[in-house]
This record gives C-alpha cells, structure tokens and sequence, in this order.
C-alpha cells in the first residue's frame, strides 16, 4: 500500500496537467521557484521556518509507483508518451533553505529549488504543504515559550489536530519551537521527544472511589504518577492527594505531580499549593492546562503552576491558521522571470538574504539581494540538496531546538513581545531591484 504523505499523486491535478503541455512542447529546462510568505499574519511579529526535514524526505523518496501511473492512465487526461517519461521521475535537483528555525520575514525565501522544469513544479503543492503547516505551528508555538519562559510547556493537541499527519508534525513543530515535549506517543519514538503523559476524568469516574483511583494509578506508575485532581472538587482531590502521598511514602511510592484542567486556573493552582505545602508537599508540583494560548499563559506568569498543557490553540495555530505564501517560478532557462499580478507581485532571480547583527547580538537588519551579490551581514540561505541529494544529515529535533533557542535569543525585544510591533522590514538591495526593472522592461517589450 502506498503511503498517502509520500505519493507524488497527494498533489494538485493542474500540476500533472502543466507537465503534459510541457512534455508535448519539449519544454524541460533548469527551472527556479522559491518559497516565501508575502506578509505576516497580524498576530505575528514574526515567522520560525520549519518543515525542512520532512520537504527533504519528500523530494528523496520521489518516483511514481506503478498502480499511480495506472491510474493517471485511467482518467484519459493524459497521452501514453508522458506517462512513459514519468516511469523514471526522480528529483534531480539542488535546493537551497534557511536552516529549521530561523526567524524570517516578509519576502524572504526560505528554500530555494533548482532542477529541470517537471521536477520542480510537480513538487510544489506537497512541498508548500510540509513547510506551511510547520511553519505555521512552529510560529505559534514559540510565542508560548516566550511567554512562559522556564515553564513546562507539552503538546497536548493530538485529538484536536486536523489529522494523524497534522498531529504528528505538529508535535515536531512545536518541539523544536521550545517546548518540553508531547503526549504524542509516536512523536516520541518517530523525532526523539520527550513523551509526557497524566490520566483522563475517565478513569477517575471508573472508579467508586477517587481516592482509590488516585492510589491504585500511584502504585502502576510508583515512580511517575501525575493525577488529575478537578473531577469533582479540585481542592477536595488536592487534601485526598495529601492523604494518599503521606501514606504510600512508607512504602517508597511518591506522588509526582498534580493535574488541573478546569476552573480558574490561576486562583486553583494558588489553593492547591497552599493544601500541599501545609503537608510539606512541596515537592510535588502542579501542572494545567484547558484551552490555553500565549495570552492565557502571560495572565498566569505569575500562578504557582509548574508546567502546561497545551493542545487545540497551538496545534491549529487558531489565531493565525495560514499564511499567505507561495512557491514561485523566478527564473527559468537562465531567464529570471517575475510575476506582475496587482498586490501578488514578486521579486525575480535567485535570491539571497542576509542578516546583520549589532554588537550586542541582536538582529539589525536583513537584505533581501540576487545571488551572488554580496551584503554585509551572514547569507541565511544555505545548500542542503545536491544533484538530488541532501547535503550533510538533517540536524536532529533536539539540535534544531538549541538552534532556535538561540535564534530568539537575538531578536529584538519588541519582536519577543506578545502584542504586535512596527513591522520588520527587510531591506531590498539594489542589485535586485535593478533586475527587477530589465524584467519589467523586457516584457513590456515582448508585450506582456
């Protein structure tokens, strides 16, 4: 059986039909098209790159299985000599990317694809869809981490994900975007993420007894039990916690942690500590979550909680679920070329982005230039597919969250900050805008 996240058919039919006109006209020579958003969303101040890993996997498993190109055949859209040429597809290209997590901003490519026309435009819906939904996700996610610096911070949005993929890659995004871990098991096992787990109500409701419950959870989880406390009466389960703590001790079990999940999050948490620290349970910490996002995490900074869940608002990224981006032709048989459309228009040529710091380490500016035109500051696009094959390994998921730890370490404070800020523009050269004007002036020649 074919697996749906790899097939070259999860794609849009006009990119197979464009790719019969080009195989009917002979037309099949270097492409460029590079991804980029046009703008950030109003609750951005900016966007963490991320998807890279799995648009590599993507690009280096393409090739059409047999039953595929059957059913292309089947829908008498296209001509036997096409479906031939496709039996050998593989993506042959180079591709350029900012490395996951990177903080970037309007206009700015993120990854640059270069390759023979069918390969890169064939790839452009299923790779516009790995980078967008991380990148989406991620850029949610790390407002969370800012706003509950130091705190536990684990992905609980897997039922309310829209899909096992969606699911999955969003326990990624928000991993390597700061937070601690997910309860998504497989994430776990697929990505090297610390796998974080409590109860449900359900289990406390099967039991006659909530005391019972609480106990009988402690001795199958002696050394990691975390129990949620808010099925009846929050503080009632807290001085049950007490009780129970107090006496598996003597038998070297301890209670690790309390949950809450309902109520006033913040007002709860303060009772609950003051039950368990009149018990000398000072260790035992408190952990919340329902429906929360960064403004709910800002309000409770101050709250004696220890640690979040987080799940539905950072997982569909709720606020700010898309981005208004795209994957562009730009250059295509040594040609740059560029798109005119009124409030759609793009830069053309292969491009480069590099960024300056001050002395202090923060970011100061971007330059938005034509390759090869050197500007102060360090490029940010960097080779990470050669002839079709990735340049070096993919850095591990823990590697990338060191990597953006840094990242948010160097923007500007009003860039960290929750509420929006003047908007950071990034340079354009120029160099760019030089080219930008041939190609304008080229086509109003040829009549376009």
């Amino acid at each position: 059986m074919i697996d749906p996240a790899s097939s070259v058919l999860l794609t849009d039919l006009y990119e197979l039909t464009m790719l019969q006109a080009y195989h009917d006209r002979g037309m099949n020579g270097t492409a460029v098209f590079e991804f980029f958003s046009r703008k950030l969303p109003p609750q951005r101040n900016f966007l963490i790159a991320a998807g890279l890993e799995q648009a590599i996997e993507y690009l280096c498993g393409l090739r059409l299985a047999t039953e595929e190109l059957a059913f292309l055949e089947s829908t008498g859209r296209f001509t036997s000599a096409f479906l031939k040429s496709l039996e050998d597809l593989r993506f042959t290209g180079d591709v350029h990317a900012m490395p996951e997590g990177t903080p970037f901003f309007p206009d700015e490519p993120i990854l640059r694809v270069i390759a023979p026309l069918r390969e890169a435009q064939l790839i452009e819906s299923r790779i516009v869809n790995l980078l967008h939904f991380q990148t989406v996700v991620a850029s949610k996610a790390v407002r969370m981490v800012l706003a509950a610096p130091e705190r536990l911070l684990v992905d609980f949005g897997l039922r309310r994900a829209h899909g096992a993929e969606a699911g999955l890659l969003s326990a990624r995004a928000s991993y390597i975007a700061g937070f601690s871990g997910t309860a998504t098991v497989l994430a776990g096992m697929r990505f090297g993420i610390p796998v974080f787990g409590t109860m449900a109500h359900s289990f406390i409701q099967a039991h006659d007894s909530e005391l019972q419950a609480f106990e009988n959870f402690v001795r199958s989880h002696p050394a990691k039990a975390t129990l949620l406390i808010d099925t009846y009466d929050t503080v009632a389960g807290a001085r049950k916690v007490a009780r129970l703590a107090a006496r598996l001790a003597r038998d070297g079990m301890t209670v690790q942690g309390v949950r809450i999940d309902s109520g006033d999050l913040g007002e709860c948490a303060r009772r609950v500590r003051q039950v368990l620290d009149a018990e000398g349970m000072q260790a035992v910490s408190i952990f919340a979550s329902s429906g929360l996002d960064e403004y709910a995490l800002r309000d409770l900074a101050a709250a004696p909680i220890d640690g979040f869940g987080v799940g539905t608002k950072m997982n569909t990224s709720a606020d700010a679920p898309y981005l208004d981006c795209a994957y562009k032709l730009v250059e295509y048989d040594g040609r740059p070329k560029r798109k005119r459309s009124e409030g759609k228009a793009t830069w053309p040529g292969r491009k480069q982005v590099y960024r300056r710091f001050n002395a202090d380490g923060l970011i100061e500016g971007d330059t938005l230039t034509v390759e090869g035109d050197l500007q102060e500051g360090t490029p940010l696009l960097k080779a990470v597919m050669k002839g079709g094959r990735p340049v070096g390994g993919s850095p591990s998921a823990q590697a990338v969250r060191e990597y953006v730890r840094t990242q948010l370490a160097a923007l500007p404070e009003r860039l960290r900050l929750l509420d929006h800020a003047d908007p950071f523009v990034p340079t354009c050269s120029e160099a760019l805008r030089l080219l930008a004007s041939q190609v304008d002036a080229e086509a109003e020649c040829a009549g376009q």
